[in-house]
């Protein structure tokens, strides 16, 4: 490649950032995102993924739900009528998520026909919503017969099968998207009412649970955000605090079903090290973990979440950023345990890792974060999905053997699985990728992401216009155009990627067999 670094006006070099700011109580994170409607993409690698992503695989997401019964499952919900008609309890989160890719995709790309198409399903979710604002279609349906996962009351398996806080969670994230996209309130006033439920459920003096597979606590987190009520941050707290309190499970048994780490339960998250269990669910955990952190200035929180991510990137992740190595529980492994032969991989650990890492950098804006999530983004994630836009990898083998001994033919892509959950996360995903490229945190802005477009900010009050332009990945020369709108004075810090250091991973678990002999580089190189 090419310098990775060569800007159109060299201002002033200097200032070398080489490691992570110290952790200290925060009100929030230090460094927020620049919204993905601020950044307008050009590039020829991610645009045509996300244009097809809008012409293909929303509209075939939206399709399936429909021919697979995810969308009858509400209207028989609303008639309180019929027989659940799919396998999962959790099947209600294929429509919440497509709605949710299709409310990002309608910022970057107005469509009045899709706009349409979601009005009516928001309608038909919110038929199927019961009065006290109980939502679960699974049980709405014949309350008398739910789904076996259920149990005969509210809540009652939640924490090992029923998945009703998961639906929630993904009914938050999907209304939020689709109120700061639109600004309707139709979708968001659905998910409040539930989320009313959850906090007058849920609690100190009520019942507890650690919910079985996370992501309630990070929707929680952003109704807090578009709301200011502290209930919704107090909930998530709560939830993250019932982990490892639970006395039903065997401590010495070595199987993570029976000890509670499949469901990272069986430590109190300040107290977990390791990243263990399902990969999804925790990677969701650590996420929430973080944004818990950040609101509340949390220090053993905070503590937990680095110790954590330092294990996953030193004992757990494969080279190309894929993670959860076993297939049975779809699962980390132990400290090391990465075969190739057998490594699992799924789809939605590389979409979860992106939301970790993102608000790891968030914490603490070290360079060695948008690495990792450069490394997902690039391989771990995007191999889950054919360039057709409506073929998946739920599982991204790292090897395949094709002998005599041992006959395997390579793995072919779905149009849609049984559990679907991939497909629809990548429908969320990829039209919010404008979201994760740029970094700000007062007079400082941080380029994360190598991806031409333009972005428009907002530094010391003053408006400015910053043009990247490149032919990223596959050549590392970048061009810079910075146009404020006045004079103004602020830091332009551009990531040196640790490809560019000679770093194959911010830890020692993989090294470059052949290390070009350049000296080393901060992480990132401040342009002012």
């Amino acid at each position: 490649m090419n310098s990775p670094l060569l800007l159109s006006q060299t201002v002033l070099a200097g200032l070398l950032l080489t490691g992570a700011a110290q952790a200290q109580a925060v009100a929030d994170y230090p460094i927020r995102p620049v919204p993905f409607t601020q950044v307008k993409l050009a590039d020829n690698f991610w645009l045509p993924r996300l244009k097809t992503n809008t012409d293909v695989t929303i509209p075939a997401s939206f399709q399936r739900c429909e021919a697979t019964n995810r969308v009858k499952n509400f209207e028989m919900a609303a008639a309180k009528s019929g027989k659940f008609a799919t396998t999962f309890p959790f099947d209600d989160t294929d429509i919440y998520k497509t709605i949710e890719g299709a409310s990002y995709s309608l910022s970057l790309y107005p469509d009045e026909h899709l706009k349409e198409y979601v009005d009516v399903l928001i309608k038909k979710v919110a038929a199927a919503q019961e009065p006290d604002g109980y939502f679960y279609t699974a049980r709405t349906i014949d309350p008398a017969h739910p789904h076996a996962w259920a149990g005969k009351e509210r809540w009652e398996k939640e924490r090992e099968l029923s998945h009703e806080l998961y639906n929630s969670g993904h009914l938050y994230e999907a209304a939020v998207a689709h109120y700061q996209a639109t600004g309707q309130k139709n979708f968001l006033d659905i998910a409040l009412k539930n989320a009313d439920l959850v906090c007058a459920t849920f609690g100190s003096g009520k019942r507890a649970v650690a919910p079985g597979h996370e992501i309630v606590e990070m929707g929680l987190v952003k109704l807090y955000r578009v709301t200011g009520q502290p209930k919704y941050l107090q909930t998530a707290k709560f939830f993250l605090d019932q982990r490892g309190q639970y006395k039903g499970y065997d401590p010495k048994s070595k199987d993570e079903w029976r000890n509670g780490q499949y469901w990272q339960d069986d430590k109190p998250v300040v107290a977990q090290t390791e990243a263990v269990g399902h990969a999804v669910r925790a990677e969701y955990l650590y996420s929430a973990m973080a944004d818990v952190a950040a609101l509340t200035g949390d220090k053993p929180l905070l503590a937990a979440v680095d110790t954590i991510w330092n294990n996953m990137v030193a004992k757990k992740m494969y080279v190309q950023g894929g993670t959860g190595s076993v297939p049975g529980g779809e699962r980390f492994g132990d400290n090391y345990e990465l075969p190739n032969t057998t490594a699992y991989n799924e789809t939605c650990a590389s979409v979860a890792d992106v939301y970790w890492n993102q608000r790891m950098f968030q914490l603490h804006g070290d360079a060695k974060y948008a690495d990792i999530m450069e490394k997902v983004l690039y391989n771990g994630l995007i191999s889950g999905v054919g360039l057709d836009g409506k073929s998946f990898f739920y599982s991204n083998a790292m090897q395949i053997k094709n002998t005599a001994a041992f006959p395997q033919s390579e793995p072919a892509r779905a149009g849609w699985f049984d559990c679907s959950c991939c497909p629809t996360n990548l429908a969320r995903l990829f039209p919010s990728l404008p979201g994760y490229i740029y970094g700000q945190h007062n007079r400082d802005v941080y380029v994360n992401l190598f991806v031409s477009g333009t972005a428009d900010l907002t530094v010391n009050k003053k408006r400015v216009q910053l043009v990247q332009q490149n032919n990223y990945p596959w050549d590392g020369a970048l061009k810079f155009t910075v146009n404020p709108a006045a004079s103004t004075d602020f830091n332009l810090l551009l990531r040196v990627p640790g490809w560019a250091r000679e770093q194959a991973m911010p830890s020692n678990l993989y090294t470059f067999a052949t290390p070009a002999g350049e000296p080393k580089k901060g992480r990132y190189q401040n342009q002012r």
